[in-house]
């Protein structure tokens, strides 16, 4: 039995991992989907003082609270820069870190400093509407989707050492989506020997469009 850690992606909840956490749990294993503060679920706890290190804090406690020793870290899109951020706390811990078509950040850099010009004005012209807050990317708004914290777009993750000591690293990047801002991150790790590299054909919602593939990646890690 393996223990699986996942992060959602901005404006999300927990629940976009249902269907992997069903599959990985008839297969097993124990899954624990984190909530974070003022999303999803706990969206009710929103203030523009949430932070990218009040999410990272989110997901350590979780794990500690589940009892977790060793897992398997999973991070969605920009729950990348939060798998990040746990690793560089708990990285002799983790067993494997599975980026899924994810913001890979290295050491000082920011979700902002991994996106350009029309993401950034996007994130500025919410503040106009609810401070604080940034309102889902056009063409990603949905009624389960909720207004992102600002500041955990525009804090940076800050590498300790214990990042370096995780042994498997795996990047599965969506095709499908274009144009998506995860292209450079496949060609930076896809010819690299320190990471498994996997392509999807699907969209940015692969656990969706692709959960059978995704599965088996996951699996692979077990």
């Amino acid at each position: 039995m393996t223990d699986f850690v996942l992060v959602h992606g901005a404006w999300g909840g927990s629940f976009a991992w249902d269907r992997l956490k069903a599959d990985l749990i008839a297969a097993g294993h124990r899954v624990l989907a984190a909530d974070l503060t003022g999303l999803g679920r706990r969206k009710a706890e929103f203030h523009p003082g949430i932070t990218l290190t009040t999410h990272i804090d989110d997901v350590c406690a979780q794990i500690a609270d589940a009892g977790l020793d060793r897992f398997v870290l999973v991070g969605h899109s920009w729950g990348g820069m939060v798998i990040t951020g746990v690793a560089t706390r708990l990285g002799s811990r983790i067993d494997a870190i599975v980026y899924v078509d994810a913001f890979l950040p290295r050491d000082g850099q920011s979700l902002w400093d991994l996106t350009g010009d029309w993401e950034h004005n996007h994130y500025i012209g919410s503040q106009k509407h609810s401070p604080g807050a940034v309102a889902p990317l056009p063409g990603l708004e949905s009624a389960v989707l909720s207004p992102h914290p600002l500041l955990t777009l525009v804090e940076a993750v800050r590498f300790t050492g214990e990042e370096a000591k995780i042994p498997r690293r795996i990047y599965v990047f969506a095709n499908g989506w274009q144009p998506t801002p995860f292209a450079k991150f496949a060609d930076a790790v896809q010819d690299d020997p320190a990471w498994e590299y996997h392509e999807a054909e699907a969209s940015h919602d692969l656990m969706s469009d692709q959960p059978e593939q995704l599965l088996q990646i996951v699996l692979g890690c077990a």
